[in-house]
């Protein structure tokens, strides 16, 4: 049960951040970010219960933004603070980004998506500070004046582009940025795209700023309202809010005074000193949303061994009867069934395997007629290897189908139907192992006749090795254990019930290698649940980077 390991997963994350950290931050803080990156990578959610998947997609966004934003960004602080300029399809994001920069750096038009290339423009003065990052890496980075001194401006792609490779590329933008832009329309504000991102952007401590696009003048005033309204709502009373008028159809960029309130707010966070002030929020905001994030995800870790203790104490609670079931089935003697009986009727017949005499409770016979006893008796004891594999294989499949009954029935533990192993790799795994232990009960018989013989009985023991041969007697036991009655019938002739201990011997040795199937089934589910994801104590590198960050925030 592994997860896909994804680019972000091999994206480095040795070295030691910006020397400005330990002044701003502390170097303590990308210590501890680092080793949370490195729990969170560990974990695995692997049962389907309630929050499972919720959990799974917090994990992946939590990677993001350790890989995306908190790791880089704590390594680079002398960086420009990324602003990226996002929003849905058809928002108008591209013309404002190429107007607040004066020329049009970016693609901007009707066709959609409008945004094929992310453009991360900085200040040609700046270029010496620019550190390599997920942000540079994702695109195309040009210098241009119309960038205010310590920050740069990232025009992404849209968030809800068709393409699918857009979309993520803007979602790890959004992770890589200090400061979001987030630019709609005032007929698409009530749409849930806007509101998911600016919850996403809450959720991890961004900062942020939103533009109101192409509003009509005449309900300029009740949209702002109504706008300020729902920011309230989503406990984003601080939110900077642009409005900018609806100009019409028109071609290129916007005028100068349309756009001078967004330039100007820009230019408030210019310098170096001031953009490390809104790069520091950012940051701040981020590990302040951490504790949050990390106590869901131990919880759903927690979660995940409380919901394996309770499958394993399911499938415990099967074992006492099943091993019952296994032992009493084979005591009771119906392990040889029909195909025994009929290779005995042929050998009957044939070989005469019973036409025996007995002088003096002895039974005597030539050795060269013992020979071919023996020699008709393998058929026999083939014949008995089979019914005793059939009889384990079907005490095995029983446990399989109770167990599946009680991981998926009614009443099921939560997520017990992931703790079954795959079906066909079970049967194929079962019949090896049976047939292993049945050759080795099969073979265990030769000890068997010889402490036989060595006891009180052991003339009639040399004397039935002489008629049967030894692996001839040690079938006739064999398959006397498997509850062959004609078999049965001639040893009671030949020993008159001293044979009774050996074969007792036999029928409980398969009876128990009976319960070690039964073991082997159990302990095939047992063996999903036995992984450090879900041990007792598997959240706990989690709790302890969750103490660190309370201690840092």
């Amino acid at each position: 049960m592994t997860l896909p390991q994804g680019p972000r997963a091999a994206r480095p994350i040795a070295g030691r951040p910006d020397p400005a950290v330990a002044d701003e931050l502390g170097l303590t803080v990308y210590d501890v970010a680092r080793d949370l990156r490195r729990d969170v990578e560990d974990v695995r959610l692997p049962l389907p219960i309630d929050g499972a998947a919720e959990a799974e997609a917090s994990r992946g966004r939590l990677i993001a933004q350790l890989d995306e934003h908190l790791l880089p960004r704590l390594r680079e602080l002398s960086s420009p603070a990324i602003v990226v300029v996002a929003g849905s399809t058809g928002a108008g994001k591209s013309t404002l980004y190429n107007s607040l920069l004066g020329e049009e750096v970016s693609l901007a038009g009707v066709l959609r998506p409008t945004t094929r290339e992310p453009v991360l423009a900085f200040n040609p003065a700046d270029r010496d500070v620019v550190q390599a990052g997920p942000a540079t890496e994702a695109s195309r980075v040009v210098y241009h004046d119309g960038v205010p001194r310590g920050t740069a401006l990232l025009d992404a792609p849209d968030l809800d582009s068709f393409l699918s490779e857009n979309r993520t590329t803007a979602q790890q933008l959004l992770e890589a940025a200090d400061l979001w832009l987030f630019v709609t329309t005032a007929s698409r504000y009530g749409d849930a795209l806007p509101w998911q991102a600016l919850s996403r952007a809450t959720e991890r401590g961004a900062s942020v700023a939103m533009v109101l696009n192409r509003v009509p003048t005449e309900t300029l005033t009740t949209i702002r309202a109504d706008l300020m309204q729902r920011l309230r709502e989503h406990g984003m009373t601080d939110v900077p809010l642009f409005v900018v008028p609806d100009v019409g159809p028109h071609e290129g960029l916007l005028e100068a005074r349309t756009v001078a309130p967004v330039r100007r707010w820009l230019r408030l966070l210019a310098g170096p000193e001031r953009s490390r002030a809104v790069i520091v929020r950012t940051l701040k905001g981020a590990l302040g949303a951490l504790p949050a994030w990390v106590t869901a995800l131990a919880e759903a870790v927690e979660e995940q061994g409380e919901a394996a203790a309770r499958i394993r104490a399911a499938i415990e609670k099967e074992r006492p009867d099943a091993e019952r079931l296994a032992r009493t089935g084979v005591a009771a003697g119906v392990v040889a069934g029909a195909a025994v009986e009929a290779r005995w009727r042929e050998l009957s017949g044939s070989a005469k395997v019973d036409r025996v005499k007995i002088r003096d409770g002895v039974v005597r016979s030539t050795r060269r007629a013992g020979r071919k006893r023996e020699e008709a008796l393998v058929a026999l004891r083939s014949d008995v290897e089979a019914a005793a594999s059939r009889t384990l294989v079907a005490a095995g499949g029983r446990v399989e189908e109770r167990l599946r009954a009680v991981l998926t029935g009614p009443g099921a533990p939560a997520g017990g139907g992931a703790a079954l192993p795959d079906a066909a790799a079970r049967a194929r795994d079962r019949e090896s192992k049976i047939v292993a232990s049945v050759t080795a009960w099969s073979a265990s018989v030769s000890g068997v006749v010889d402490g036989f013989g060595a006891g009180e009985h052991a003339e009639r023991v040399a004397a039935a090795v002489k008629a049967f041969g030894p692996q001839g007697l040690g079938t006739l036991l064999l398959a006397s254990a498997a509850g062959s009655a004609d078999a049965e019938r001639l040893l009671v002739r030949v020993f008159a019930e001293a044979h009774a201990e050996p074969v007792k011997t036999l029928r409980a040795d398969l009876g128990e290698r009976a319960v070690a199937v039964v073991g082997d089934e159990l302990d095939a589910v047992l063996g999903v649940l036995d992984t450090p994801n879900l041990a007792d104590d598997a959240a706990s590198g989690l709790r302890v980077r969750l103490a660190e960050l309370r201690r840092l925030t």
